[in-house]
């Protein structure tokens, strides 16, 4: 019976072929736009580490007080001063310190140039926290963190720029002027966005190619590649030393905690040592801190574009329009055929009959609106940029995924816009079409 009424919808579309073509052309506009626009927020909007999520948080200690604050929130990132003192408190199971760092990399040929790679400056935990995997080696330990080891983590891509993609594990790597001896080359890992340095504005930013220990680079004076806030008066000071010491923001710290009382007791810490620094007479206001998970801090931060949501509302909008559309050319389609429904009312059709009939006709149109769907989508996929900053754009992709759901939308969304027309010819009293005829 359905293929019975598969070919009888083949040939009522044939029928109208004006009516089947604007029909397929508005759903399958309406889908692309929908699906160009989802592809980019599915991309920003993803959970960058879901198996760890809710157990990753970023501390955040208020340094300044309430008359420097944003809204009444303590500074995105920490001074080294309160970054230094919650490791040495050690209170989180994992923990970890970052900063941006961007270093010339010699490589080991001398006819080729020099060239920058940006990488992080943070601890041994950071790989165990973060679950970042490796394809050679693996991170340094807590030994190398405390003895300020020159040692180094480099990605799979930098090496295979500089060493043919071999196992470089002990080999030299030299990075503006020093030598480190590398540990461990990564996998290609770029989670995004990248929720642990979205206090640099590295949401989308090119994957890291470097890991240098932060107490070498510390030790060595490395200053930061990526923010640095010094509040209200700008100031960072005259020298290294008295940088370290002041109140500018510029590193970003993580901790691990696996339970809801690490979480609870976590929180009572950072309040403890707040009320210490105020008794001490560094802070003069209440403790103001904040303790929020990965999805709290992605939502603190807009980590998805206002653009992207927008832009998708207006998609689905313009697809609702195609909708009411389709509806309306559906309704005039399924009207002109009255008499064909009052004959075949008269004959014994059941309402059902009349209903799957007119359903497959329309899962038809929408099935051919998927096509047209998939190829504009597609053909959307290569404007993106013109809408998206470029580090956005590259991320949206058709997979086969957003290829199943493109065509699955466009029948879902046709067969239940065709529910009132089909509804309205079910209708339909045979007695009248056949006095009339």
């Amino acid at each position: 019976m359905f293929v019975h009424n598969l070919r009888l919808g083949t040939g009522s579309l044939r029928r109208n072929p004006l009516l089947t073509v604007l029909m397929i052309m508005s759903i399958g506009f309406g889908v692309a736009a929908s699906m160009v626009t989802y592809a980019v927020f599915r991309a920003v909007s993803g959970d960058p580490i879901p198996q760890k999520s809710s157990q990753l948080f970023v501390p955040q200690i208020d340094n300044r007080g309430p008359q420097y604050n944003r809204h009444g929130e303590p500074p995105d990132a920490l001074n080294y001063t309160d970054a230094m003192a919650l490791m040495r408190a050690h209170k989180a199971v994992h923990q970890t310190l970052l900063f941006q760092v961007g270093l010339s990399v010699m490589p080991e040929d001398s006819h080729r140039m020099p060239f920058k790679a940006l990488g992080y400056a943070t601890y041994g935990d950071f790989f165990t926290m973060f679950d970042v995997p490796f394809q050679y080696g693996s991170a340094w330990g807590t030994e190398q963190d405390e003895a300020r080891e020159p040692v180094a983590v480099i990605s799979r891509t930098l090496n295979q720029k500089l060493f043919g993609g071999e196992n470089s594990v002990g080999r030299r790597i030299t990075l503006d002027d020093r030598q480190y001896r590398i540990v461990g080359v990564t996998e290609n890992w770029d989670p995004k966005p990248r929720f642990f340095d979205m206090f640099s504005g590295n949401a989308y930013a090119e994957p890291s190619q470097i890991y240098v220990p932060f107490t070498y680079a510390i030790d060595q004076r490395i200053d930061t590649y990526g923010n640095n806030n010094c509040g209200s008066d700008g100031k960072r000071g005259d020298d290294w030393d008295s940088w370290l010491r002041g109140e500018c923001v510029w590193i970003s710290p993580w901790v691990e905690l696996d339970t809801a009382e690490q979480v609870q007791a976590y929180k009572q810490f950072l309040n403890g040592y707040a009320e210490e620094q105020r008794r001490g007479g560094r802070f003069n206001w209440a403790p103001n801190n904040r303790l929020r998970d990965v999805h709290e801090w992605l939502d603190y931060e807009h980590a998805v574009p206002p653009e992207s949501r927008i832009s998708l509302s207006l998609a689905l909008g313009f697809l609702v329009i195609c909708l009411v559309n389709t509806i309306g050319l559906l309704l005039a389609k399924f009207m002109r055929r009255a008499p064909e429904i009052g004959v075949r009312r008269a004959l014994g059709a059941s309402r059902g009959a009349i209903y799957r009939q007119f359903l497959a006709e329309a899962g038809m149109v929408g099935l051919a609106g998927g096509c047209l769907g998939l190829v504009l989508t597609g053909l959307g996929m290569l404007g993106i940029g013109l809408v998206f900053e470029p580090q956005i754009a590259k991320l949206a992709h058709l997979d086969f995924s957003l290829v199943l759901l493109t065509l699955l939308l466009a029948v879902t969304a046709t067969v239940l816009a065709a529910f009132y027309p089909t509804w309205r010819a079910a209708q339909i009293q045979p007695a009248w079409q056949l006095k009339s005829n």
